[in-house]
Parts: C-alpha cells; structure tokens; sequence
C-alpha cells in the first residue's frame, strides 16, 4: 500500500442532516448544558432535569461498564455532561493531534495529515455527529465552525419537544415497550431550507386517530408556536418496525415543499426525504473530490457508481468520462439522481433502481465491448454484497476500483479480503486481485476515531 493520508476538509461546514431520537417523556435532543473545557460545541438541552438526567448518566455508565476505561477520558466522577460527552466524542479532551493518533494507529501505517487551523488555533473540523441509542451515542456534536445550521437544528427540537410535552400520546423510549413518538429528523440546506420528518408507532390507534395526530402536529408548526421554525416542509411516517423506507412505509408530506435542495460541486441537487445525503456539504465536497482525484476517469473510461445515493459522485464526474451508469437500492434517491442530471444539463449518465447484486452483472454483461471501466462503490456500514465482488473481480474491463467505506472494519474488512485475494472457483472469484494502493480518511467525524476512509485499488 502506497500511504495513508488524511484529509481535513478547508472550508467552513454545513451541516446538513441531523436526527433527534426520542427516547424519554422530559426531554429529547438536542439539548442544552455547560460547555465542558475545550468542548467545541455540545448541545445538551434546556430539559436537563428530573429523571430525564438520571437516565443519561444511567445510560453512560452502562456504556463505560462492559470496557477498560481509556486513558484519554475524564474522572468517573465528572459531571453527567462529560461523562456523556466522554460516550459520545471520546476524543474531545484531547489536542488534534493527539485525536489523530488512534487513527494512525488503526491503520498501522506512517501516514501525514494536513490540518487547518482557524484564527483561535484550533482546527477547522467538520462535524454533527449523532449516533445510535443502541450504541450509547445520544447527543448532537458540532465543530466550532458549525454556526448557523446547527442552530435551526436545535430550534425544531425544542419546539417539537414543546408539542411533545402537550401531547396526550407518550414518546417511544424502546421500539418494543410502548409510545408513539419515536424520531425527529432536521434536514437543511446552506440557504437554511429546512425538512422535518417525524416517526410515529402507529401502535393500535384507527386511521381516524392517525389523522388527527397528523392534523395536530401540522397545525402546531403551521399556526402554532412551531410557526416559528418556518419549515419548508413537514412529513409524517407512520413506522411499524425500527426502520422503515418510503416503499415500506410512504413519506407522508403534512404541508411544504416535496425537496430540498443543496448546492455542492457546482451542481444543484435535489434531495428526498427518504435519499441519503452526507450531512455536512465542505466535508461531502472534499470527500468527492477526493474520490475523482483517486478515480482517474477520463473521456475513454466508463464510470461504474454502485450504492450512489442522489448520484453526487458520478454526477460530479460525468464531464470527464464517457458515461456513468449509477446503481441504487432507494427509489426516492434514484428519482432525485435523475432529476439533478437533467436539471444539471448532464445527459451521459444511467441511473437503475434495485439491488446491486442483482443489477450489476447483468449491466456488466451488456458493457463488455472492451471499454475501460471505473468502479465506484460507496455502500452502507453492512458492506457490499457477496455477489457484487463476484461481480467486480470477474469483470476484466475493471482495472481500477475507489472504496468509499464509513466502517473499515467488520464486513469492510471482508469485502477487502476477496478483492484481494488469490483465485477462487470455491467462491467464484476467479478475476485478477485488486491491489490496493492508497488509503485516504477523510474527517467528517471530530473528537472520535471515526473517519470515511477512501480506499484505491488497481489491478
């Protein structure tokens, strides 16, 4: 492998995507508190008290329980704010550098890194961190570039955790023990357009008692203390399992706008409720750029992008290569990459709806007439699919493969493995192995010893 590098993204943030888990009748995200020394910004709410901050602290000591404590974390006896902070951003007590560090020694390999220091010395990172109730990760984290955005994040919140305190119908602490509030999520864009999208457990109640909660909660921030927020536009999932899509369970737009949209790489993009989209735009610029510096496309190449969301990546590149053919499980992001094309002028680009490892061979198949192909794939933390390295390894037209992975580890690792490994008929890999020659992280994650980590492979 050639080197290690990582990138931090140069100019100042916006956050794109937050999600608000709800997962206590006095309070929900994000919320308000002292900002903890060094802290760049915590949001941890104006509802801190009673029973609610017992099951914060509650929750953190779990996640601290079951690990040797780092020797980077703070007191056990420190305050709940940063012993929650320490669950959350377990980086953020120390120096860049030092947070670099776990990095480094994740990849096992001498690498350099560039960092952008603003006028008070610090570092420019980007970052609206949240993770999973599952995983102990319950708060918003922003950098302290990140101003205006955030902001509107955490108006709808704490007026949406208004109308929850009114409402006669509890919040959904667990998926399986009751309530029917379950999730807030707040898209905006950098001209501060702003989608909410609430997740409601239908439970028992008629579609009578459905409609009235819609009618409720619409009139709340259309005409009621909500107003203020000005959303652009407000939808509505009724949601019977922990998760579900727009196929399984339609977006249910309560007034508004049906999009939004993002300005990024000089193109307009049009974005879905149900369509992933990184949630900061700097950050999501320097990681696309990064990608097309890794790919090598040019006008004698075809520009393979399996998992490719609204189509950014191959969008981005379609002027320098002959064609780009876009693979992608969520319909609403392919009706978005469609659009954006079109909008955009850019008339070289398919986008097919489906699985990949159901698509892509059949696709491959039509394009073997001796073109170059490069592959692109930016899939989700579960990895690619057996059939789709099948695929790619026993397709010749690929020479040159970018791997865009959230989580190096668990299935990434895998994947990794057969792209690489010698022939196998057992497991029907019978193609050249890939080489892998660069590895580039690129931060969207401050204070923690996450990365998108951009992996190049040639053979």
């Amino acid at each position: 492998m050639a080197g290690i590098k990582r990138r931090v993204p140069m100019h100042s943030p916006r956050c794109f995507l937050s999600r608000a888990d709800i997962f206590s009748k006095p309070g929900l995200l994000p919320w308000c508190a002292r900002k903890p020394p060094g802290w760049s910004q915590l949001f941890l709410g104006s509802a801190c008290k009673g029973n609610f901050t017992h099951v914060i602290a509650k929750k953190c000591q779990r996640g601290q329980k079951s690990q040797k404590k780092p020797s980077h974390l703070g007191p056990l006896d420190g305050s709940w704010q940063e012993r929650l902070a320490d669950v959350v951003t377990p980086l953020w007590r120390l120096s860049y550098e030092e947070q670099l560090k776990p990095v480094i020694d994740g990849y096992r390999n001498k690498s350099t890194f560039s960092v952008n220091r603003g006028p008070d010395g610090n570092p420019k990172t980007v970052g609206y961190y949240l993770g999973t109730w599952r995983d102990g990760n319950i708060i918003c984290v922003r950098s302290n570039q990140l101003k205006n955005m955030p902001e509107k994040h955490n108006q709808v919140a704490q007026y949406y955790e208004v109308f929850l305190r009114q409402s006669p119908l509890e919040p959904c602490l667990l998926f399986h023990e009751g309530g029917y509030w379950r999730e807030l999520t707040v898209r905006t864009n950098s001209q501060g357009h702003t989608m909410a999208i609430i997740t409601f457990h239908p439970q028992k109640l008629t579609q009578e008692e459905l409609c009235v909660q819609k009618e409720t909660v619409k009139e709340f921030f259309t005409k009621g203390p909500g107003a203020v927020c000005d959303l652009t536009s407000l939808y509505f999932q009724e949601s019977t399992m922990t998760r579900c899509s727009h196929q399984q369970s339609p977006y249910q737009l309560l007034f508004g706008e049906p999009h939004i949209f993002e300005d990024l790489l000089g193109l307009k993009i049009r974005i879905s409720p149900d369509a992933f989209f990184q949630i900061n735009t700097s950050g999501a610029e320097m990681l696309y750029q990064t990608v097309g510096e890794l790919s090598g496309v040019n006008s004698n190449t075809i520009l393979l992008d399996i998992c490719c969301g609204t189509g950014v990546i191959g969008l981005s590149l379609a002027q320098y290569t002959s064609q780009v053919l876009g693979i992608e499980l969520v319909e609403q992001a392919v009706e978005d990459a469609r659009w954006t094309a079109a909008f955009n002028g850019i008339t070289n680009c398919e986008f097919h709806t489906g699985r990949a490892e159901k698509i892509l061979p059949q696709l491959l198949k039509s394009k073997e007439d001796g073109q170059l192909i490069v592959a692109v794939v930016n899939p989700a933390r579960a990895g690619l699919h057996h059939r789709v390295i099948q695929a790619i390894r026993n397709c010749r037209a690929i020479r040159t493969l970018v791997f865009v992975s959230c989580k190096p580890q668990g299935e990434t690792t895998r994947n990794v493995v057969e792209l690489c490994c010698p022939p196998n008929s057992a497991k029907k890999l019978l193609g050249e192995p890939f080489v892998l020659r660069q590895a580039v992280p690129v931060d969207l994650f401050p204070h923690t010893p996450h990365c998108e980590l951009v992996l190049l492979f040639t053979r």
